[in-house]
């Protein structure tokens, strides 16, 4: 039997599924064209959880460009670039190194993630196995990158601090963040891991399947990402009905 909490603010609601699994729908804006309402669900271990991920915001893909714009000003465009492209986490990036990039190959591999522990910023091997990964990048990344090193070709760090010359702390790649939404005049709240969600957004709505996205972005598995981004699956399983609809009714 499956109960239900309205939620406080009236939008939407929540309730726990037989299989255990809490279950959240919301309404996550209108559709610009026709203006209906467009509904969001959300599949999560706990309540908590569930919350959390009706709250996932994402970078619009229509000020993508503005963001990166403020990035090349700021002189930060290839690390934020790269985070747009793999969608990677934001110890992840912080504790790259020049070596995890392989040039010829265009990968780069993924072997330990920064953090903060009592008060000083430490580089440790990730939690799951999944999350050491090598992933494919783009050609336009990797010559940013390269570009990036070409400035400090003594430095280890793929993304060295400008005033230490080590590897920045993770506080202040989020703090980057919120400069560069300020720059782009960018007002909504969006945390430094919405530009995950960002990434994996897009690449699914462009056609990456589900599995490819998960070994991207280090999932434990790809069901966590299909109920993660179910909404973004939903959407594009809509659009196929409607395009085979539309296929099979011009041969009647």
């Amino acid at each position: 039997m499956t109960t239900g909490k309205k939620r406080a603010n009236g939008e939407g609601s929540l309730r726990k599924r037989p299989d255990g699994r809490w279950e959240g729908r919301y309404t996550a804006g209108r559709d610009p064209v026709t203006g209906k309402a467009i509904y969001k669900n959300v599949l999560a271990k706990t309540q908590k959880e569930c919350k959390e991920k009706k709250e996932m915001k994402i970078l619009p893909a229509e000020q993508i460009g503005a963001y990166l714009s403020a990035a090349e000003e700021h002189g930060v465009l290839p690390m934020f670039y790269l985070e747009l492209t793999t969608g990677l986490r934001r110890g992840e990036i912080t504790a790259l190194l020049w070596t995890d990039l392989d040039v010829e190959a265009r990968t780069l591999t993924v072997s330990k993630s920064a953090g903060r522990l009592k008060g000083e910023v430490r580089v440790t091997q990730p939690k799951t196995a999944n999350s050491v990964r090598t992933i494919c990048l783009p050609k336009e990344t990797v010559d940013l990158l390269v570009r990036e090193h070409e400035k400090h070709p003594s430095k280890p760090y793929m993304f060295p601090s400008p005033v230490t010359g080590r590897m920045y702390g993770p506080d202040c790649i989020g703090r980057l963040h919120k400069t560069l939404l300020k720059k782009a005049g960018i007002t909504e709240s969006l945390p430094f891991h919405g530009l995950r969600h960002t990434f994996a957004t897009l690449a699914i709505q462009q056609g990456v399947d589900v599995k490819t996205v998960s070994n991207i972005l280090g999932h434990y598995s790809a069901g966590f990402t299909l109920d993660t981004y179910a909404h973004v699956t939903g959407d594009m399983r809509r659009e196929a009905a409607d395009r085979m609809g539309g296929f099979i009714a011009q041969a009647i």
